[in-house]
């Protein structure tokens, strides 16, 4: 944008040179554009300024932005304004999510307003549904292979349907959250089947080559993401004769971001989705979406000048859609994603706690809370105004994404450790309770992710199978343990279907040719709902599981100090058993304790004292016990995998 214009005169410019109808209903739309135009302007042409065609592309982008801001729905406008009136909507403590495949769950759109009852009853109210929009059947990644960024698949219904199942989401208070997926489209997009046809334009939204010259130079330095089912980074095409890069699957094309016209492309695709009425929108893969020779081409500078752009965008046209980056990379990486500088709390609103979920896995197979806690002053450092996801199991595979520094400050051995971690929920370490297998094993470094579902990997379906009743007792404990810490600790926590009636492992996808390569099907189960009404059933495991989570779910909801404030404060280890750590809000202390440890243990009560003066009332919201602290005994004691919710009084 000149800079010998104001902000004013360019925006009319813009509207006479490109005939907006601007009414007064659109008066809003332009005073947000006129607020943010500057930081658009300045985001716009650090990526761009070498560029031929950045002043017209840049008014493109405005020109849409506009539009889009034109375009929204009234009642999409007044939630836009009722969440204004909050202090940041989204981190609240009455919010909790579940993530879910809509035709493994339900059927189809058509189907889920008859699940919602069930849902609102366990608590929850804020729903991810997994990727909706058309992708080639075989070659869809899950959905993350997108044809068509805005056609719903029909194996799920139509936009139609996801409207209307959006409207009754919010007629009833409750929050969707869609993805969209920035980095790549399927090779049958429109775009990659022009490209594959020969037209350089769209070649151009590619990157492709020629020859293996600039491939390999990329090649020296990124890494591969699936080692096993698809090697390198570039797939030959033979429709054009033409390298192109492909990160994830050869049928995902990597989007060029250094083209102005892509950025234009999806901002528009990203204000579309928030035209339908989504509340978050998680996008998906973004450390990776600018790629640089001589660099592993993920977590670039430009990574999040795009984000704070893109960010910028929505707050014009759509301010009360937030966005999730879905950054699963090292803790010192996953904090940049919130923003830094100028731009603190304004890139993302939420990153995934990944760290942390993998942390609570490794603190479950050794019983020892040291390496969890070793990454706590990295994941404090969220700025205020921005919110985790905080979960224990998704769709994806379990990395082990905390880092060898952090495994040797502990003193140990990062790749001993590592294998460990994945004998052990693999089922391969001896009297492991885990049934879960490994995923996309490296043999060259002896990498290895982790799937299974949240109950397999506790132990509960070798339990179940041998009918050992302490075992699935124990399970169950364990299972409810690790939904209990992330549903307390801080940031919106979201669970995955299934999880809420202890799902075990379903292997029917080694029968499918287009799911049996990637065993992370193996936690995405086909919900029966003959078994889910086992939850009315006393004594059965589905109770138990279904009925404990929809408590925890209640006692969060019951305690505002549960928000997401900034007011995580971490008590000083008394025990590499037990974790325990502060909320406060406005006077008002709960304590959250878990023993992680297959033994009885013990901490004393300074864990306590040193954030009260005085002993005081402890109130365990989740046994219904009260504890007088120091006075009754000098310690407190842990039976093997329990957990205290503790009100102070």
């Amino acid at each position: 944008m000149p800079s010998t214009i104001t902000h004013n005169d360019f925006i009319l410019r813009i509207i006479a040179k490109y005939a907006l109808n601007i009414r007064p209903k659109d008066t809003a739309v332009i005073q947000r554009l006129e607020t943010h135009l500057e930081v658009i302007g300045k985001l716009f042409y650090e990526l761009y300024s070498t560029h031929p065609h950045k002043d017209e592309q840049f008014e493109l982008l405005i020109v849409q932005v506009i539009q889009q801001g034109q375009n929204r729905a009234m009642d999409l406008q007044a939630r836009d304004k009722e969440k204004a009136t909050k202090d940041h909507w989204f981190l609240s403590n009455e919010i909790v999510g579940m993530s879910l495949y809509v035709d493994r769950f339900a059927g189809k759109l058509q189907d889920m307003p008859s699940k919602l009852p069930y849902l609102e009853d366990l608590g929850v109210n804020f729903l991810h549904l997994m990727p909706l929009f058309e992708s080639p059947e075989g070659e869809s990644d899950g959905g993350y292979a997108v044809s068509n960024f805005r056609k719903v698949d029909t194996k799920f219904g139509n936009l139609q349907d996801l409207e209307k199942l959006r409207k009754l989401m919010h007629e009833k208070g409750m929050y969707l959250m869609l993805d969209i997926v920035l980095n790549h489209t399927s090779h049958k997009h429109e775009w990659a089947e022009k490209a594959k046809a020969g037209d350089p334009y769209y070649q151009s939204f590619f990157y492709m080559y020629d020859n293996r010259w600039i491939p390999n130079q990329y090649e020296q330095s990124m890494p591969e993401i699936f080692p096993e089912g698809a090697p390198g980074n570039f797939t030959w095409v033979p429709e054009c004769n033409r390298w192109v890069m492909t990160v994830f699957h050869n049928y995902q094309w990597d989007l060029n971001y250094m083209n102005p016209i892509v950025l234009k492309e999806m901002v528009d695709n990203v204000l579309f989705y928030a035209n339908l009425g989504v509340d978050v929108l998680r996008v998906d893969a973004p450390a990776f979406i600018w790629k640089q020779t001589g660099t592993t081409s993920q977590n670039l500078p430009q990574v999040h000048s795009l984000l704070q752009l893109i960010k910028h965008c929505v707050l014009v046209a759509a301010p009360g859609m937030a966005l999730l980056g879905e950054a699963i990379v090292a803790p010192q990486e996953i904090i940049k994603y919130f923003g830094t500088g100028p731009y603190t709390a304004k890139e993302c609103d939420f990153a995934y706690n990944a760290t942390h979920m993998a942390l609570q896995w490794d603190t479950l197979a050794t019983g020892d809370t040291e390496l969890l806690m070793s990454a706590q002053h990295l994941m404090l450092q969220k700025p205020y105004g921005t919110s985790w996801i905080t979960y224990t199991r998704c769709h994806d595979d379990i990395g082990l994404g905390y880092t060898d520094e952090m495994i040797r400050s502990i003193g140990k051995n990062p790749y001993h450790h590592r294998k460990f971690i994945t004998d052990f929920y693999s089922g391969n370490y001896p009297n492991s309770p885990s049934k879960g297998a490994l995923f996309s094993f490296n043999p060259k470094t002896g990498d290895a992710r982790i799937s299974g579902t949240l109950a397999s990997l506790c132990g509960l379906e070798l339990a179940l199978e041998t009918n050992n009743t302490s075992k699935i007792e124990e399970s169950i404990q364990k299972i409810l343990l690790m939904q209990a810490h992330s549903l307390v600790l801080g940031g919106l926590p979201m669970l995955f279907y299934g999880d809420e009636i202890g799902y075990t492992n379903d292997y029917s996808f080694y029968d499918d040719p287009a799911k049996s390569y990637d065993n992370r099907w193996m936690h995405r189960p086909l919900i029966d709902w003959e078994k889910a009404a086992n939850i009315q059933l006393e004594g059965t495991v589905e109770q138990k599981i279904y009925q404990g989570t929809q408590k925890l779910i209640a006692i969060r909801k019951q305690l505002p100090q549960l928000a997401d404030l900034k007011n995580l404060v971490w008590s000083s280890p008394q025990s590499n058993h037990v974790t325990v750590f502060l909320r406060e809000d406005e006077g008002k202390r709960f304590f959250g304790a878990f023993n992680f440890s297959a033994y009885a243990t013990q901490i004393s009560w300074y864990a306590f004292r040193e954030y009260t003066e005085k002993p005081e009332r402890l109130l365990d919201l989740w046994n219904g016990v009260t504890l007088e602290v120091g006075m009754d005994h000098e310690f407190l004691h842990f039976e093997p995998y329990q957990f205290m919710l503790l009100e102070v009084h």
